[in-house]
């Protein structure tokens, strides 16, 4: 297992992620009803809460339903408390546009900053354009990143997937901030899992819309793929761990995000951070703190966020109650077979937002003061010489004792239990999202670059080449057969075997797709096994 993270470490990715936060925004969801070119009829489906009316997907033979709830509007009286049922409504809502994304508590960077709400309890559904009721296709659900705080599902389109793999896509909407994750006593003793993770409930109770409801779109509620990234990757951890998400989703995917890295706060920690949030947005005395909480504007939660960022969901309450690494490690989890990986050069996002413009000087200082006596061997492993700067040595170390290792440490222990296929994304060519671009720095393989490969993703700082977009089809196959099947097995494609003993990976590339084991040397994971991650 790996190393316990230090306080510092926390720190640095949870600024880190939030620095990513600020770019990898929604994009505003526009499209006026109507019948599609050539008078054909427009799809439709009854769920539980009545009749739907969705649309062709531009670009894909395949049928999105946008905007559809999967809770009841979490607002006035509902603000921090449990998701409830959606209303039912009467005649065919019109499914054709997205939803506003939820109250964001990293403000930036949104293409419309008005395009938030707390009405934001949405999922959008993708399916093939043959899909029926009872055509059972594989389900996956995709949960966004953002650091807890920042981001919305409506960025991920899931057409050309569902197209390409005959799968049905869930795209979600969740609470964010502290509207999402607040730990605090007086909150979390008014329901009765006594917590304050209403994100990580909002996404259950997606998975059980979807359970309940998938069918009618043509897909298979006996087959559900959850996966997630950054944020969401950290989210699909703490579903694997709850005991009350068991029989919810049956394959997990978790994408640059190793649940022994996003590790969440204990009570303690949760509850010391929710009272500073609190006292920030002026709610102090204890016998009105709820009251004052909920009757708070959106923009001075926000603000009184600004100093207190959110750590996500709590573990010790009981939704989680232990915390997602310590119960996979245990035995005691709910078992699905799992995809994990990375991409090769993660931190390069982290670093080119926070010291593009590092110096060798200020680079040696930083790692000497870092990691104490065992600065100079640091140093000497990632020697500004051998990466061409200090911002590609910084990102390279970063990387290397962050995600990298700790993809592979979470993976041997879910290796021991139940079939693990583990990948890095390697395009050294990949765009940069939109709005992260420095001028001068190589921000490619940096965290987010396999999105735009997965989904119609919107953010890319430029369109895929012909060969990214080979790259993108055999990734969307490879995820598409392991939603479908539990393993990621593609005819034609290069076999992916399940790591074991010998740490097999899959490399990502758009020159050639490989396995291999050397992803532990590549990355000096033995070095960094023995030496906890501190950041610079």
């Amino acid at each position: 297992m790996s190393r316990p993270r230090t306080g510092a470490v926390r720190s640095l990715l949870a600024a880190a992620c939030a620095a990513a936060a600020l770019i990898t925004s929604a994009l505003p969801a526009a499209a006026a009803a109507g019948t599609p070119s050539g008078g054909s009829p427009r799809p439709q489906v009854t769920v539980a809460q009545g009749a739907l009316r969705g649309r062709p997907v531009e670009g894909a033979d395949a049928q999105e339903f946008l905007g559809v709830p999967y809770a009841a509007p979490p607002v006035g009286a509902a603000r921090l408390r449990p998701p409830q049922a959606p209303r039912r409504w009467t005649g065919v809502r019109e499914a054709v546009v997205q939803a506003p994304a939820c109250l964001q508590f990293s403000p930036f960077g949104l293409r419309d900053p008005a395009a938030v709400s707390e009405d934001c309890l949405y999922l959008d559904v993708y399916r093939p354009r043959t899909a029926r009721p009872g055509a059972r296709l594989p389900v996956i659900v995709w949960l966004h990143g953002g650091a807890y705080s920042q981001g919305t599902g409506t960025q991920f389109g899931g057409g050309t997937m569902a197209d390409l793999t005959g799968s049905v896509v869930v795209s979600i909407n969740y609470r964010l901030g502290q509207l999402g994750y607040l730990g605090l006593p007086e909150i979390t003793g008014q329901n009765a899992q006594r917590s304050g993770s209403f994100g990580l409930m909002d996404q259950m109770a997606a998975l059980r819309w979807t359970r309940e409801n998938i069918a009618a779109f043509g897909g298979n509620p006996g087959n559900v793929t959850v996966s997630g990234q950054s944020a969401g990757s950290g989210s699909v951890c703490a579903l694997l761990a709850a005991p009350s998400a068991a029989g919810l989703f049956h394959r997990a995917v978790l994408q640059s995000g190793p649940c022994t890295l996003l590790r969440p706060p204990d009570g303690a920690r949760a509850e010391s951070e929710a009272r500073a949030f609190a006292a920030g947005a002026g709610c102090t005395d204890p016998a009105a703190l709820a009251a004052c909480l909920r009757a708070a504007s959106g923009p001075a939660l926000v603000e009184a966020a600004r100093t207190v960022p959110t750590s996500g969901p709590a573990s010790g309450d009981g939704l989680l109650p232990v915390d997602p690494a310590t119960a996979i490690g245990s035995g005691n989890w709910n078992k699905v077979p799992v995809m994990i990986g990375s991409t090769r050069s993660e931190a390069r996002l982290f670093v080119a937002l926070t010291q593009p413009y590092l110096t060798q000087e200020q680079y040696t200082a930083q790692v000497l003061a870092g990691y104490g006596a065992a600065g100079p061997e640091v140093l000497a492993r990632y020697p500004v010489s051998a990466y061409g700067s200090p911002y590609l040595a910084l990102a390279a170390l970063t990387t290397d004792s962050t995600f990298a290792c700790q993809t592979a440490w979470t993976a041997q222990l879910f290796a021991a239990q139940v079939p693990t296929y583990v990948y890095e994304f390697d395009d050294p060519n990949s765009p940069t999202l939109y709005g992260a671009q420095v001028p001068g720095l190589n921000e490619s393989n940096a965290h987010s670059a396999e999105l735009a490969y997965l989904h119609d993703f919107t953010m890319g700082e430029r369109p895929l080449t012909a060969d990214q977009v080979a790259l993108a089809t055999r990734m969307k196959r490879y995820w598409g057969a392991f939603a479908r099947y539990g393993a990621p097995v593609v005819p034609g494609q290069t076999a992916w075997p399940p790591t074991g003993s010998g740490a097999t990976v899959l490399t990502l590339n758009p020159a050639a797709t490989r396995t291999g084991t050397s992803f532990g040397a590549d990355h000096q994971c033995a070095f960094w096994r023995s030496r906890p991650p501190r950041p610079l």
